[in-house]
This record gives structure tokens, C-alpha cells and sequence, in this order.
């Protein structure tokens, strides 16, 4: 009989450096080329198939006496396939459970060192789609922040429980596309106020939220977290500078790139965003200490599902001076920024237009599987 196995089993083995399996990916080959685990080697197994002699060669001479290990969309042809491997004579066989949509709900955490022994910041990363949230939160007062959340609420009341802190204000950096924010659930749940920058008035939001404007601070212990405007990626894009040790930039500087410009504005807007994303860059965020650390909303996650600039549960963090001397962006005058922005125009992210009108508030999803539908696949908010 074939065994079954989780996600977070499959990125356990995976982290620790097991090697003594072969992961089968059954999807269609287009599903698998533009998103995957890492490792993963496709053989497309369709619902209504049964095993046949090339695929079960194939997966034979993969396996080369290794366990075989399947996982699908949801879980569904992978259990198939699994199960007619084992009919086959095949031995040591596992599925994962949930599959592709079980490990778009994986996270890890990774600790922010900081010189103010009382400050305590928590990076959590959202393991297949790279989206990066945060605590931040004083040990002395037990006040805590979090900063970008996605709809994964459980893990911030957790986590600040855990370190005697209690979330005293929830906030985002934008109007998020290519994620449901869990904003305004959390902050709801706990009683306690939701922030946006104030341009996000003029984004005829459907939800009550308390704006923060350009310099505007809200207090954790003796630390303060400034409000700083960065249009751009979205008009209502703001940062947010945690005393002197680090800067939470949204999807408004990444570590290779920074956010692209028409997912809210267009392409007939896109040129008025990348003039917005260029002043962003040279007047705010460069003017910063280069000694503060860089704490971007997204880590790119390429579509072999390894990561661009780090490892799952190691920090996506570095000093703004490093990001200054590797972003090319930087050297380009205003003209040749602009059009940069506007000619290399990556793919858009999945089902990102319903996705922003949820987050605006003015449209709303049904289920927790709608959600997870609409949510499938990495990132894509990076110019």
C-alpha cells in the first residue's frame, strides 16, 4: 500500500538535504514548467489515464530504486498514479497530500538581528509564492505590529503569543496583486486598527481603514515605526522605516528590482508610475542610512521553486548599501529608467485583477478553496 506524506514533510526532506526519493510532478507540462517544487521532474498523469508502459519505464529509470514520491494540483491524479504504482510492483511509494495547493500554504519564519536588544522582528516567508510578512514588536511593553500579512492569520497571533507580545496594529504596505491580504481579518479579529497610506483613499476602497501619511509614526516600546510615501508599484505604496535598523519596502524595492508599474495604473499609466517609482527611489528610499536593512515584500521565487536570493527559512534581508551597489536600476538617468519600466513588462500575476478587488474591498471571495484557487502560483510583481 502507498503511504501518504504532507507538504511540510516533503520541504522538511528537502531542507535537511534528503535525497533518497524521486518527486514526480503529474501535472501538464505547461503547469509545471512556469511553477514547481524544487527537484520535482514532471510525467503528466491525466484524471482518466491509466499507467502505460512508456510512462512506467520513464518513472522506473527515474527512480533507479529510489522511493517515488507523487504530487499533483491538488492531490488528485497524483493519489492515482501512486496507486497504480503500487499495483504495479513499484514498493516504496508516497503521495503528498493537498499537493501543489498544500504547498502554496507553507511557511517559514527567520529572525531579524537587530542593535536594539529590546526590539524583536519575526520574516515570515510564504514558501511557494515567496511573499514575505512581518512582526515587529517590543520584549520591555509586550506591543507588537504586523506588517503585510497574508490570509494565513493563525501564524502572527501565534507567534507574538509565543514572545508575550500582543498585536496592538495591523498594517499594509499597498493594495496587494497577487495575494489576499489577511489585513483586515486580523485586525477585525483582534479588535484593533488597519492601516494603508493615505493615498489609499483615492482607491476607492470598499473597507474602513485608518490612513498613515508620509511621516506619520506609530510606537512599539521606544521604537518608531515611520510612515514613508512610495508611489510607484501602486500610488498608495508606503514604507516603513523601524527605528534605525531596518526599512519594510513593500513591493517598492526588491533586492534585484523593484516593483513594476501597471498592474494598478496600466500600460497607458505604466510611464506615470515608473516616473512615480523613479523619484520613490532616488528621493526616499536611497536618501536612507545605507546601514539599515533592506526588508522587501517578496523574494523572487523562480519556476523551479528555489529561491532568487536566499533559502527558505534564512533571512531575505540585507543592508540598503548592498542593494544600492547591485541594482542596475540605480545607474539609469530618469529617461532610460522610464522606459526600462515600461518596454520590459514581465508576465502579470495570476487572477491579479480579481485579486486586487478583493483587497480593495469591493468584491469578496466565497471560500477558503475560492482563495486558494485564485492564489495558486509564485509572484510576479517585480519589474
Amino acid at each position: 500500500m502507498f503511504e501518504t506524506i504532507t507538504a511540510r514533510e516533503l520541504a522538511d526532506a528537502q531542507d535537511e538535504g534528503v535525497d533518497d526519493f524521486i518527486l514526480i510532478d503529474t501535472r501538464p507540462a505547461d503547469s509545471y514548467e512556469s511553477w514547481r517544487v524544487p527537484g520535482a521532474v514532471n510525467v503528466p498523469f491525466g484524471p482518466a489515464e491509466t499507467l502505460g508502459t512508456d510512462q512506467r519505464e520513464t518513472i522506473s529509470s527515474l527512480a533507479d530504486d529510489k522511493r517515488i514520491v507523487t504530487i499533483c494540483g491538488k492531490g488528485a491524479t497524483s493519489t492515482t498514479l501512486a496507486a497504480e504504482l503500487d499495483a504495479d510492483g513499484f514498493e516504496d511509494v508516497a503521495v503528498v497530500t493537498g499537493g501543489m495547493r498544500e504547498w502554496n500554504s507553507l511557511y517559514e519564519t527567520a529572525r531579524v538581528d537587530t542593535r536594539d536588544e529590546d526590539l524583536h522582528v519575526v520574516q515570515f516567508q510564504r514558501r511557494a509564492k515567496g511573499c514575505l510578512s512581518y512582526l515587529v514588536g517590543s520584549k520591555r511593553t509586550g506591543e507588537a505590529v504586523v506588517i503585510d500579512p497574508t490570509r494565513h492569520t493563525d501564524q502572527y497571533v501565534t507567534t507574538a503569543a509565543e514572545h508575550g507580545m500582543a498585536i496592538t496594529h495591523v498594517l499594509d504596505t499597498h493594495v496587494h496583486a497577487d495575494h489576499l491580504s489577511g489585513g483586515r481579518e486580523l485586525a477585525t479579529r483582534l479588535s484593533v486598527p488597519y492601516h494603508l497610506g493615505e493615498r489609499a483613499t483615492e482607491r476607492d476602497l470598499g473597507h474602513e481603514f485608518e490612513p498613515l501619511a508620509d511621516g506619520a509614526t506609530i510606537t512599539v516600546g521606544d521604537t518608531e515605526i515611520e510612515t514613508l510615501g512610495a508611489p510607484g508599484h501602486t500610488t498608495e505604496m508606503v514604507a516603513y522605516r523601524v527605528g534605525d535598523d531596518a526599512v519594510l519596502t513593500g513591493d517598492s524595492l526588491f533586492f534585484d528590482s523593484v516593483g513594476r508599474t501597471e498592474l494598478e495604473f496600466g500600460a497607458e499609466g505604466a510611464e506615470e508610475g515608473a516616473e512615480m517609482q523613479y523619484e520613490t527611489l532616488h528621493d526616499t528610499l536611497l536618501e536612507l542610512p545605507g546601514a539599515l536593512t533592506v526588508l522587501p515584500g517578496h523574494v523572487t521565487v523562480n519556476s523551479d521553486g528555489t529561491y532568487e536570493n536566499a533559502s527558505p527559512g534564512e533571512l531575505v534581508g540585507r543592508s540598503l548599501e548592498e542593494v544600492q551597489d547591485r541594482l542596475g536600476l540605480v545607474d539609469l538617468d530618469r529617461a532610460a529608467f522610464v522606459e526600462r519600466m515600461v518596454e520590459n513588462v514581465p508576465e502579470k500575476p495570476d487572477n491579479y485583477e480579481t485579486v486586487i478587488a478583493i483587497n480593495r474591498g469591493v468584491e469578496r471571495v466565497e471560500s477558503t478553496r475560492a482563495a486558494t484557487m485564485l492564489e495558486t502560483g509564485a509572484n510576479n510583481c517585480a519589474a
